[in-house]
């Protein structure tokens, strides 16, 4: 008896050191909530702490700008500090480029690549478009008279938009590109008949599609993704493909031992049983790529952006 009462105090001793060693972390959603980086935030919240990995994890909430306004305040604020994350993605990039922003990501430090996503295009379930074709028949008739609802100006739904115009031979620039700061939000504008379509990741749409409020009328994935009953552009005649993705990074000034640190937290994470719950719950795919890997690539899609928003009129 004596030898489990030792056995079980030994027990209780480990786990409170594990505790006292694992990180709290304070991780900004430079948007506001309900939008992709709010779920994205709040899913690693709970995944780190439900993995124990992190003994406290919270999240704060800077929307505006396309999230520049809150990477400002990170990159001035949390310099040097190995507790703070800041979540964003593609969105970001072409924020940072149509806003002109004096603050870039060049000035924090890459963690992951985390998720990606397609973009779903949906309308209330009383609009008379019914399909792709409806939506390009109205385009073509008249651009103006199309209002879409997204997310912040310069990102992956507008830049969606804009893609779409060109590949119908519609000047991209007359696009009615409403701009909202969460997805909160533009999923109350498209539920309130506010804008003709709405257009973000699907999993924002998820549960009001479900519900039948909303009917998707397209994907932007090249082929129909499992789980999800919707045609992809392409099958609607519009010969668009697009994937938006989100990431993680931490402060600017950080040792390299507290990148390494933090570096191996996320990878822990992306390899337990919450975050592919996570990812299976969001229709999130699992797009990781870390460290140096990611960095690298970051630069190429910040490249890749900028020609894309001048081929479409959002950046001279």
């Amino acid at each position: 008896m004596k030898k489990l009462l030792m056995s079980a105090g030994v027990a209780a001793v480990l786990a409170l050191a594990t505790a006292a060693q694992a990180a709290d972390y304070k991780i900004m959603a430079p948007a506001a909530p309900g939008g992709g980086w709010d779920q994205t935030a709040r899913s690693l919240q709970s995944a780190l702490q439900d993995e124990g990995i992190s003994a406290n994890v919270q999240v704060t909430n800077v929307p505006g700008a396309g999230g520049t306004i809150g990477l400002a305040q990170f990159v001035n604020q949390a310099a040097g500090k190995a507790d703070e994350l800041i979540v964003g993605g593609y969105v970001m990039v072409g924020a940072i480029l149509t806003n002109k922003s004096p603050v870039t990501l060049d000035q924090v430090t890459p963690i992951a690549r985390l998720t990606g996503e397609y973009e779903a295009i949906v309308v209330p379930a009383g609009s008379d478009i019914q399909d792709m074709a409806g939506l390009v028949a109205k385009l073509k008739a008249d651009p103006g008279s199309v209002s879409w609802g997204g997310g912040s100006a310069g990102g992956t739904d507008h830049i969606t938009a804009g893609l779409i115009a060109k590949a119908i031979g519609v000047d991209p620039t007359k696009v009615n590109y409403i701009a909202f700061s969460g997805g909160g939000e533009a999923l109350a504008a498209i539920l309130g008949n506010q804008v003709t379509v709405g257009i973000s990741g699907y999993g924002e749409f998820a549960e009001q599609i479900k519900a039948g409020a909303l009917r998707i009328i397209g994907i932007s994935s090249d082929e129909r993704v499992a789980g999800i009953d919707a045609p992809t552009f392409k099958e609607g005649g519009v010969d668009v493909s697009i994937q938006n993705w989100r990431m993680v990074a931490a402060a600017p000034g950080i040792s390299a031992e507290q990148k390494a640190a933090i570096l191996a937290d996320v990878d822990k994470l992306v390899q337990s049983a919450s975050w592919q719950k996570v990812l299976a719950d969001k229709g999130w795919a699992n797009t990781y790529l870390a460290g140096d890997a990611f960095a690298e690539q970051l630069k190429k899609d910040i490249e890749a952006t900028a020609v894309i928003l001048k081929d479409i009129g959002l950046v001279q």
